[in-house]
């Protein structure tokens, strides 16, 4: 893009289901090869350590750092969204504050971070009902993992502000790069030194490092308003204030959806390692829907954002449309290829032949229903890039959290079945979806942020 006013931005102009395959499919390849970073250290050593370092690097261990992880980048969203509402509006000066803002905020969270996980991780472990077999490997490979948290919070601001102006493909390439450098790194430490899980941890973090310098590089590099100089961190506070007011609910909502994740986890420990590990094999299988879904969240935000900003609300109407035929069609897909080879997929990570048959028993519950997390996504992803977060906060808790913890306390210990636990999740999504489509069509939500931004009021600004 240019730096000049007069630039083109195919986000706010362009053909709008071109735009978003522009922009989609680098973000989906790059949450894909993000993903990979765990999944290769799954594969590598599942199959050459055994189940229960496998179960180690996935299950409590997994959901624990989504939860600390998964709250900062909730709470970076409202980053994300605040520069894509100046870019789009094509405010130099307030871009480049929120810009610098957002990266000492990455960096002083991943201090923070860092120092909450290596302290909490033994106890947050032993709560979860970690199994003994597994327990001594799950904490050392924890600890490795959040030693790195710095590197992990400051790429994916860096990534969170390049998306934001419209730029998804140069963090696909470092991810490309990186992910490629932790499979060699993997078989050095695990394979050839012989380090376990630790080596898997370690290969983890030195790739995190280097995306992160990269993304870094990138924006020092850039010659438009969102360039990055180190002399300038410092945090605008009414700048920050806007991040949090937005990214907040993100986060928390982030959080109360990993505690019900960390309930399921308790749950699932119960029923022993066989199970654990075809539980973490299975959430590598299923990243890849949710690497999809997220991808149409992050571009449905982006969208919704620039257009917001640039008071094109009929684009961001027209973008929930497009939005959600083309991931319903996705999640139709996955669904099809999860059930169909399965048994294959799931060999890659273990032969263990009682880990496989716990595995197909959890795809065969899950998979059919994916289609009915779609809306989920698609919608509170536009609501939020518009800067409205504090409801579908509310109702992704109500729906999607509190839903599954009642179904694990009032329904599984009745049916005590893998089956029965594994249900509540698509009966959780179907019931949010239902509560964010009335939520949107109402339309209340756009209305309240053409207010509070200050703009005028269109005529049916708020029937979408």
């Amino acid at each position: 893009m240019q730096s000049s006013r007069g630039r083109i931005n195919g986000i706010t102009e362009g053909v709008i289901w071109k735009q978003l395959l522009i922009f989609f499919f680098p973000i989906m390849l790059g949450t894909f090869f993000q993903q990979l970073y765990n999944t290769v250290d799954a594969i590598i050593v599942g199959q050459f350590v055994g189940k229960e370092a496998l179960a180690a690097v996935g299950g409590a261990t997994g959901t624990l750092i989504n939860l600390l992880v998964g709250f900062f980048v909730g709470l970076s969203s409202g980053a994300t969204v605040i520069i894509s509402q100046y870019y789009g509006a094509y405010r130099a000066a307030e871009t480049s504050q929120a810009v610098h803002t957002a990266t000492a905020l990455g960096i002083a969270g991943g201090l923070v971070f860092m120092a909450i996980g290596l302290l909490i991780s033994p106890t947050a472990l032993t709560l979860m009902g970690t199994p003994d077999d597994i327990f001594g490997l799950a904490v050392s490979y924890i600890r490795i993992y959040f030693l790195g948290m710095v590197f992990n919070l400051v790429y994916n601001m860096g990534a969170g502000i390049l998306r934001a102006v419209g730029d998804s493909k140069r963090p696909l390439y470092f991810l490309i790069f990186s992910t490629l450098l932790n499979v060699a790194l993997d078989f050095l430490f695990v394979v050839g030194l012989q380090l376990g899980v630790n080596g898997a941890a370690i290969a983890t973090i030195l790739c995190q490092a280097v995306s992160a310098v990269l993304v870094l590089f990138t924006l020092m590099r850039s010659d438009d308003v969102y360039r990055l100089h180190l002399r300038e961190l410092r945090f605008s506070m009414p700048i920050l204030r806007d991040i949090v007011r937005i990214g907040l609910p993100a986060g928390l909502q982030s959080v109360i959806y990993n505690i019900s994740n960390i309930i399921v986890q308790s749950t699932i420990n119960g029923f022993g390692t066989n199970v654990i590990a075809a539980w973490t094999a299975n959430g590598k299988i299923d990243g890849v829907f949710w690497m999809i879904m997220g991808a149409f969240g992050t571009a449905t935000t982006t969208f919704s954002g620039q257009n917001f900003g640039a008071q094109k609300y009929d684009r961001i109407r027209r973008c929930v449309r497009v939005c959600t035929l083309m991931a319903l069609l996705a999640a139709g897909l996955i669904s099809f290829v999860v059930l169909v080879f399965g048994p294959f997929i799931f060999r890659i990570f273990t032969s263990d032949e009682g880990v496989i048959e716990s595995g197909m028993q959890i795809i065969h519950a899950l998979a059919p229903f994916y289609f009915t997390y779609v809306c989920v996504e698609v919608i509170s992803g536009t609501v939020r890039g518009a800067g409205d977060s504090f409801w579908p906060m509310i109702i992704t808790c109500f729906g999607v959290c509190v839903g599954r913890i009642l179904w694990l306390l009032f329904v599984v210990p009745q049916y005590h079945t893998i089956e029965m636990l594994v249900w509540g999740y698509p009966i959780s999504w179907a019931l949010t979806s239902v509560l964010f489509i009335a939520y949107y069509l109402q339309g209340g939500w756009l209305r309240r942020s053409i207010k509070k931004a200050g703009f005028p009021q269109p005529q049916h600004a708020g029937n979408p």
